[in-house]
């Protein structure tokens, strides 16, 4: 059972520690999210392993005609949709396998938050995130890994009681000006960065 002061391990590492290839298509990952560290990437395979095993074990409970698991496969297609996992407009569970971690990695508060203009750089995204100068609705999310659902999407700005919130902030005012200079550049994901989106 466990010490219940000390959690569990929420992630998996990998059986091999020292494979290259593994740990060169790691590091472009922890690049271009701008991940602190590889337990955040080890979390985020973990947590896509659990989902895809759930969507094998329902296809198989499904082809046995269980009424029980057309519920549960409703249920967990809602639930990745209402997360923005899925984009398509009537799911299947082939889709839900499908998915890969930049999938999962591209719902994190922090590249949403580039994505959508409010930082420069996916680093000064985290570093404002974890500062509390970026909300979701009303609340201000200091969490870089938070995983924001599809509609909370369009709520996320600067927090209101951050200096960032005036809109004459020197920050602000520089990435305005970088976006008017240089075209916008397409980012890989469901959605493109604004051009002058702060």
């Amino acid at each position: 059972m466990g010490d219940p002061k000390f959690a569990r391990r929420s992630y998996d590492t990998p059986k091999h520690p020292w494979e290259q290839v593994r740990m060169d298509e790691e590091r472009k990952l922890l690049v271009k999210y701008g991940l602190k560290n590889k337990r955040e990437l080890w979390k985020a395979q973990s947590q896509l392993r659990d989902i895809r095993r759930q969507a094998r074990q329902l296809q198989a409970r499904v082809r046995a005609r269980e009424p029980q698991a057309e519920k549960e496969m409703v249920l967990l297609l809602a639930r990745l949709s209402r997360q923005g996992l899925l984009q398509a407009a009537s799911p299947t569970l082939d889709d839900v396998l499908a998915l890969s971690v930049p999938d999962l990695l591209q719902r994190r508060l922090q590249w949403l938050a580039y994505v959508k203009g409010l930082a420069g750089s996916v680093s000064q995204a985290r570093q404002l995130i974890v500062h509390g100068h970026v909300g979701v609705g009303d609340h201000r999310v200091t969490r870089p890994g938070y995983l924001v659902r599809r509609e909370e999407e369009i709520q996320i700005a600067y927090d209101v009681s951050s200096p960032l919130g005036d809109e004459g902030h020197s920050l602000r005012t520089a990435l305005r000006e970088k976006a008017q200079a240089a075209p916008a550049v397409p980012v890989e994901g469901p959605t493109a960065p604004a051009p002058g989106g702060v």
